[in-house]
């Protein structure tokens, strides 16, 4: 059975859902027989940070909140992230657009270590004093995912490279109405939105195991 998971490296619920995913994975009996693909999504293709601006600073002008009201929204998903046991800052992280991020991972999805490249920019992103929208740093989390850095970088030199297979990625969310993320798929039978609680992940995976036993 596949489980495929459209998330965005800029998006914390994305981190804390994959955390969340894959306990209700751990606790699922037929886990052996679950495969994951993560799929591309962007939450703000066009995005390009004004100089020296934090998440904390966008998140103010985007919602019309104060800046005090913008750290208290971060204070409130670090405390969900940290709950699941996840490192997560909440001064000084900055934003950035994630397209070349993705196609790297669509490369790693290739070499086979596409989860780990995944945690590793989220931990980068969220919980480390490290920007990963720096090539320096994509370069080095790519890495120690096991890919080759020669390779990185010529994806990284390349716009088009992979580009077509993230924008297909994105055009398959919008054809099953996803609109934000995390978006999660269980063989193409259910759907569920959002960081659900682990037991609920349980839960869905059951469901979609026993609906695909009894279509054959």
């Amino acid at each position: 059975m596949r489980v495929e998971i459209w998330s965005d490296i800029a998006c914390p619920w994305c981190y804390i859902g994959k955390a969340r995913f894959e306990k209700g994975l751990a606790a699922f009996a037929e886990r052996d027989g679950v495969e994951v693909v993560h799929r591309s999504f962007e939450l703000d293709p066009a995005v390009a940070p004004a100089p020296g601006e934090t998440v904390v600073d966008l998140l103010a002008a985007k919602y019309g909140r104060s800046r005090e009201e913008a750290q208290a929204m971060e204070e409130q998903v670090a405390s969900n992230a940290r709950a699941e046991g996840l490192g997560y800052r909440t001064e000084g992280r900055d934003h950035g657009n994630t397209f070349d991020l993705h196609r790297v991972l669509h490369l790693a999805k290739e070499r086979g270590v596409q989860s780990e490249l995944l945690d590793l920019a989220y931990r980068a992103n969220f919980a480390e004093e490290r920007s990963v929208y720096a090539p320096d740093t994509v370069l080095a989390i790519a890495a120690d995912a096991g890919l080759d850095e020669a390779e990185v970088r010529s994806v990284l030199g390349d716009p088009d490279a992979y580009a077509d297979a993230v924008r297909d990625d994105e055009r398959e969310a919008a054809e099953l109405g996803a609109n934000g993320v995390p978006f999660f798929v269980l063989d193409r039978r259910f759907g569920l939105s959002g960081a659900q609680p682990v037991e609920v992940f349980t839960q869905a995976l059951q469901q979609a195991w026993e609906s695909r036993a009894a279509a054959v």
